[in-house]
């Protein structure tokens, strides 16, 4: 945290100015960090961003901070930790739920396990608004982490909600065959084009300095690339993930290496894209 705001506090409503509430939900871990960010966002009427997951007390604190004004229900994007209680919220509320699902269809994407398929009153695409008692929120469409992921931007106060495109204190994982290392690239180098002065996460207190933060993590990403290109030299230019993994995230604990696994697997998928190693046999080798 680098400025004064209220602490990621699970059910405790946080206000971080005249349009924005943020609860955290009670599912702190591995994978989310303090626990998944809702945020909501209006004064008369209000969106709630990401949900969270079905957990009873969540929704309970969602209710109590919305207090009757609560009219969209939008998610970031369909894994369990940010969209499950979408169904809930909407029976106690009549809010409308929006999001951007697999290709307009209404289906999830691969990985069925970490997602809800959700019933939508509105499709979002990229660049669509939803209009909100005199001012907007506009969806970014930024794949890579998940092919659907929105970001939500609120030009009142150049906030932009991140939902699982940037995390604070931690890198976001990427995992194949709906997570994609290119377009998680190509999705943060978008931000360099926003005009946008602070980033809300799904996960972690605000980002200030958001393009130094998204400069931050395109560089990370590309050191990353380049320790598999390493990691591939030194092991006689062909080699397995599992021989890779070791070698690759040396700087992780040996515990998260089953996580980390499956951002290797979209760099190795992005370097097969690019051209510059063929994927043969179950091993991973150079191209000359």
């Amino acid at each position: 945290m680098t400025r004064a705001e209220p602490d990621l506090s699970p059910g405790v409503p946080g206000k971080l100015d005249r349009y924005v509430t943020r609860l955290v939900a009670r599912n702190a871990g591995v994978m989310t960090g303090p626990g998944t960010n809702t945020y909501l966002v209006g004064e008369r009427e209000l969106a709630v961003i990401d949900p969270g997951p079905e957990d009873a007390a969540h929704v309970r604190a969602i209710l109590e901070a919305g207090a009757g004004r609560i009219r969209w229900i939008l998610c970031s994007h369909t894994h369990l930790d940010h969209a499950s209680s979408a169904a809930t919220l909407k029976k106690a509320t009549g809010a409308k739920i929006a999001a951007m699902t697999q290709a307009g269809t209404g289906s999830s994407p691969p990985g069925a396990e970490h997602n809800v398929k959700l019933v939508l009153d509105q499709f979002l695409a990229d660049g669509d608004a939803i209009e909100l008692d005199g001012f907007s929120l506009r969806a970014v469409h930024t794949p890579g982490h998940a092919s659907n992921h929105l970001c939500f931007l609120l030009p009142e106060n150049g906030m932009l909600f991140t939902g699982d495109h940037v995390m604070q204190g931690s890198t976001v994982v990427i995992g194949p065959p709906d997570g994609n290392m290119r377009a998680y690239l190509q999705s943060l180098r978008r931000l360099l084009e926003l005009e946008i002065a602070v980033l809300a996460p799904g996960h972690g207190y605000l980002i200030h300095d958001p393009h130094a933060e998204a400069e931050r993590l395109i560089e990370h990403r590309l050191r990353r690339e380049s320790k598999v290109r390493q990691a591939l030299l030194e092991a006689g230019g062909s080699a397995p993930l599992a021989t890779l993994l070791p070698h690759v995230y040396n700087d992780v604990p040996q515990a998260l290496h089953p996580i980390a696994a499956k951002s290797l697997q979209a760099h190795l998928d992005k370097l097969v894209e690019d051209g510059d190693v063929r994927h043969v046999g179950g091993s991973y080798t150079r191209v000359p």
